[in-house]
């Protein structure tokens, strides 16, 4: 037997034979059972198998170079497996088109705050680039260490990180804001899954509980979560502002400032509360709960009423969305702030407190960074009189845990409104129905589902699908189930069940995820996905279902109520892959709460009402993590809401400091 050859990817021949025997076995040659394919690119779909490409290698290097996303590879007789124009030829069998914007805004609004240290030659290449931008830089080669000195050090640019940031620099402040991700203007951004989930999510949009159960989205790029959200602006609750003031003993919640703070953000992020033109997958939600004589409530979007994008998750690229990548940062970058990309804090700079004024034993002066960049040899030693963590509740922790601070609330009491997913499919027959299931505003109508007590039990709102999401969290059934189900793919309108949970879980040293549900939870995520699978019904889907893993679904042509309401009795979603249960969900998380909440103590929150560390003096928090409790509600208002609170009680106390 001669010598195997390995490929450039690292696979030897036998184990691409061996990959390609099971692609087969997954997605082999199919036909549909008694029906004829309508167009050669169905036929040619429901034809080919997934060996046919055995295994990308050299000779067809742009499925990685592009990132282009297949759902069901397959080569023509030349071996090639995209068109002239980039585009899988498998696409026009499912309906798929990417989101084609027409005059793109060639516009990077913050380039003139920004380092990317990425670009950096070397060492003494970035240095210059932070002195030309106005920055105190000294080099000291004993420590091994470039030195950077600020008023304020924000470490992150998100929803809380950007308010944070403008909020200090207009208050006359020197602000660096460190992000791990880099920057991206509407031009950069790919319209695909691949290089969109990979570029701006973190972990690439894959980052699992420990169990499997949950499957969580963060932000990962200049902007954070608020550049790859999909749009939605909803107020914090009073009830939730009631349970955070009295319950919970923190009384801004209920005070002038903070609903003049949610004022403030309204207008800087431009919402509209109208939509001119909504999606198929909205209208599917309008219809039905009008045929069932239920409330639908208009969700207001950070963008235009004639915005219908439909891929605002791969950012988005017609500069309509406004995140703090094009408000908040661009006001701090505007009044002197530098943004230093692909650059993440290591741990925090402490030592111990000498001040008299303050009951804190340790003070923080600032952050030890480092590039991702492996020709910046020296790290960043970033001294300010302030540092704010900013970095998402995921990352808030790590930071905290690697700096050795030990407040027992740090990585705890974390919260994740877990989302479950149901779907209907919608024949081009259905004539009031228009559109794909990929077009269009991403939410813009919210149903809230009531218990007997009127009390909330969970919201249904709509998601962004593209196809490999989809194709991911399809139930494994057969090969021809699969591909009948791409088919389809364009016109299944999916609903999201979200909670707020009771439930929680923590944020581990190692960056692992434990979460678990309480049983009222499950209550609620079961009657969300009945009322759900009911919407979708009355609005006409022919066949609805849920994501379990057995395949769980229903033909709704001619059902009585009772036989609905027979099945509507079997869903459920207990259990994740590992756990005993047979036939299982996989839930999904996009909004991650209270990993380093407030607290009127120590023993309560990891950080105060003011959201300074119970423990460093100087070491404030200004996320996602320091909210009490889950929202209930898509949290970007609320995130950005308490973090102008935060950040102007920062910027007064700061002030008065330096006068006194």
């Amino acid at each position: 037997m001669g010598e195997e050859r390995k490929y450039n990817h690292g696979f030897f021949s036998s184990e691409v034979n061996t990959l390609a025997a099971i692609a087969e076995t997954l997605f082999p040659p199919c036909q549909e059972e008694n029906q004829t394919p309508k167009t050669q690119a169905v036929r040619s779909f429901m034809e080919s198998s997934a060996s046919e490409l055995p295994i990308p290698d050299e000779s067809i290097p742009e499925m990685f170079d592009t990132g282009k996303n297949c759902v069901v590879v397959v080569v023509d007789q030349n071996g090639d497996f995209v068109d002239k124009n980039g585009e899988n030829q498998l696409w026009e069998a499912i309906g798929y088109d990417i989101d084609k914007v027409e005059n793109v805004p060639n516009e990077r609004p913050l380039q003139k705050g920004i380092v990317e240290t990425l670009h950096a030659k070397d060492t003494t290449h970035l240095l210059n680039s932070l002195t030309d931008k106005g920055l105190q830089v000294t080099e000291d080669p004993r420590e091994n260490a470039l030195k950077i000195k600020c008023d304020a050090l924000v470490v992150g640019s998100g929803c809380g990180g950007g308010v944070a940031a403008a909020t200090l620099a207009s208050a006359g402040m020197k602000v660096v804001v460190l992000e791990k991700g880099e920057y991206y203007g509407p031009t950069d951004y790919s319209p695909f899954e691949g290089p969109s989930l990979e570029n701006l999510y973190d972990s690439g949009g894959n980052h699992p509980s420990v169990d499997g159960q949950i499957m969580i989205l963060a932000g990962s790029t200049v902007g954070g979560g608020s550049a790859v959200n999909w749009s939605a602006c909803i107020r914090t609750p009073e009830h939730v502002l009631r349970e955070w003031a009295e319950d919970c003993k923190i009384p801004v919640f209920r005070s002038k400032e903070y609903g003049s703070a949610m004022d403030v953000v309204w207008k800087r992020l431009g919402v509209t509360e109208d939509c001119n033109m909504e999606s198929l997958q909205n209208q599917v939600v309008r219809k039905g709960c009008r045929i069932l004589g239920l409330q639908v409530e208009t969700v207001p979007r950070n963008s235009s009423g004639d915005h219908y994008c439909g891929s605002c998750g791969y950012g988005c690229r017609r500069g309509d969305k406004k995140g703090t990548d094009r408000t908040w940062l661009v006001d701090a970058v505007n009044n002197g702030a530098i943004i230093l990309t692909a650059c993440k804090a290591e741990r925090l700079m402490l030592e111990p407190n000498r001040t008299g004024t303050s009951t804190r034993k340790i003070k923080c002066l600032g952050v030890i960074a480092k590039s991702w960049n492996q020709n910046i040899t020296r790290q960043l030693q970033i001294e300010a009189k302030v540092t704010i963590s900013a970095c998402g509740t995921l990352d808030t922790p790590l930071l905290m845990y690697s700096s050795r601070l030990n407040n027992p609330n740090i990585g705890r009491n974390l919260h994740l409104h877990p989302v479950t997913m149901t779907w209907g499919y919608f024949p081009d027959s259905v004539p009031d129905l228009k559109g794909k299931s990929t077009e269009g505003g991403i939410i813009t109508s919210l149903h809230k589902v009531l218990g007997p007590d009127n009390k909330l039990q969970a919201i249904i709102e709509t998601p962004l699908m593209g196809p490999g999401h989809f194709i991911a969290s399809c139930p494994w059934v057969s090969g021809l189930d699969i591909k009948q189900r791409m088919l389809k793919f364009s016109r299944t309108a999916t609903m999201l069940t979200i909670i707020r949970d009771r439930g929680s879980g923590r944020v581990h040293t190692d960056g692992q995820i434990s979460y678990k549900l309480e049983k009222s939870d499950r209550e609620n995520i079961r009657a969300g996905l009945r009322r759900s699978l009911r919407v979708l019904v009355a609005a006409g889907a022919v066949e609805v279902g849920t994501y379990q893993s057995d395949g769980q679904k229903l033909r709704c042509t001619g059902i009585s109520d009772e036989e609905l309401d027979e099945f509507l009795g079997t869903v459920s979603a207990d259990g994740g892959p590992l756990s005993d249960v047979k036939n299982w969900t996989v839930h999904s998380s996009a909004h991650q709460m209270g990993s380093c909440r407030m607290g009127i103590n120590e023993k309560e929150g990891a950080v105060d009402e003011n959201g300074e560390s119970w423990e460093a003096q100087g070491l404030f928090v200004c996320d996602a993590s320091v909210l009490p409790s889950a929202v209930g509600f898509n949290p970007m208002i609320t995130i950005m809401a308490t973090a102008y609170c935060i950040s102007k009680g920062i910027a007064a106390r700061t002030k008065t400091s330096i006068s006194s």
